[in-house]
């Protein structure tokens, strides 16, 4: 879909902004000649780049607002589940100067968590509510900020960057367990965070969560449903 929003069947540049170990960056395997992620995180590009080498990927310092790459170049941009950890006015900036005229800029995220149970639903929001109040409360991350992703869509369009702005959504189906949604939910933004730092304050709902899990999920792998929003964005 992107490419051919760009009107590129195989884009020469693709930048991936907030690239982490590099899973998003990965996927322009064989469907762009050039793909760079940006990272400002040492230690997640050196696990992207410890990943199986891929012909004409490479990763580099940097971040969303100031990525140290030539303007006017990029046919595709894209920040996959990142976008909410960006300064959105000058991330907006930098995208509009790496675009070329008739670039795309994707914003992609996943609602979280997929849908399995509407217990367990409740639950995973009733977790990640408490992460966030705490992280705020007891500022163990003074630097970071969260920009709300229902947001994400209007800031787009209130930016002036962009002549052309849209909200697409896809579903996706997968099957787990248990086991498989407790990895998922520890490894997202502020309980990881949390959980890094041991702070015993996120225990209690973390083990609803896991008991819960275990009751109505236990072993099966049972059918999931994800959802993703594309904003999608043409300079």
């Amino acid at each position: 879909m992107l490419c051919e929003l760009c009107g590129e069947a195989r884009p020469r540049l693709v930048v991936d902004l907030g690239s982490g170990t590099g899973l998003s960056t990965r996927w322009w395997s064989g469907r762009a000649r050039r793909i760079v992620g940006i990272e400002p995180d040492a230690g997640m590009r050196r696990q992207a780049e410890q990943a199986s080498p891929v012909r004409g990927l490479s990763y580099r310092a940097g971040t969303a607002a100031r990525t140290g790459l030539p303007p006017g170049r990029a046919d595709v941009v894209t920040a996959v589940q990142a976008l909410h950890w960006f300064e959105p006015e000058a991330t907006f900036a930098e995208v509009a100067r790496l675009l070329r005229p008739g670039g795309v800029f994707a914003a992609i995220d996943c609602d979280w968590p997929p849908l399995t149970d509407w217990r367990l639903d409740r639950l995973w929001e009733e977790l990640f509510r408490r992460a966030i109040r705490l992280v705020k409360q007891k500022k163990v991350a003074p630097g970071l900020h969260h920009w709300e992703k229902a947001g994400h869509l209007v800031r787009l369009r209130e930016s002036g960057r962009f002549r052309f702005v849209k909200e697409l959504c896809f579903a996706s189906r997968s099957r787990g367990g248990a086991a498989d949604l407790l990895r998922l939910a520890e490894s997202q933004g502020e309980l990881a965070l949390l959980l890094r730092l041991g702070r015993p304050e996120i225990e209690q709902p973390l083990a609803a969560l896991r008991r819960a899990a275990a009751r109505y999920l236990g072993d099966r792998a049972v059918p999931w449903t994800y959802a993703y929003r594309v904003r999608v964005a043409v300079v």
